[in-house]
């Protein structure tokens, strides 16, 4: 059993090669097995996801940016000067996904759109309305990547080209 946070738990997500864990949660800390990141510029994060390589988790923050973790010397470190602007997503816990890659990372928005940001600038590279409610998932086909698969409150889930 693990009690640690004081809020709703809100993801859980396995990293360095599924021996070691971290979790969101409203109370807006992220334990990692039993250490505990913490930092006055963070907001809740509903959800995180780990890249290709490990090395890397990012976490969709409820104040519209992209957070980055890089683990470092079996460390996880917060990259507070590092971070995926110019999207929608306070009040939605809407998931985030790395091309097969890492060249790019996608999410989608309250709003309806999908955004893809190129991975070493921070830039968006793409956008575009997608649905007619807030895109809740995006998911980077595994094997064609130049598709992606978005879900909405809309009800639909659609692939791109």
């Amino acid at each position: 059993e693990y009690d640690r946070h004081l809020g709703i738990v809100n993801s859980i997500t396995f990293f360095d090669k599924n021996r070691r864990f971290c979790s969101t949660s409203d109370d807006k800390e992220i334990p990692v097995d039993t250490k505990l990141i913490q930092n006055a510029g963070l907001h809740s994060i509903p959800t995180m996801t780990k890249s290709p390589t490990e090395k890397w988790i990012v976490g969709q923050s409820m104040d519209n940016r992209i957070v980055l973790f890089q683990l470092i010397d079996d460390k996880l470190r917060f990259a507070k000067k590092k971070a995926f602007k110019g999207h929608n997503v306070a009040g939605y816990a809407c998931s985030v996904d790395f091309a097969p890659d890492m060249s790019f990372l996608t999410s989608g928005d309250a709003d309806g759109k999908v955004f893809i940001w190129d991975w070493r600038n921070h830039k968006i590279v793409a956008r575009w309305k997608a649905h007619d409610d807030c895109v809740i998932a995006t998911l980077w086909h595994p094997h064609e990547t130049s598709r992606i698969i978005t879900g909405s409150w809309d009800n639909v889930i659609k692939m791109w080209s």
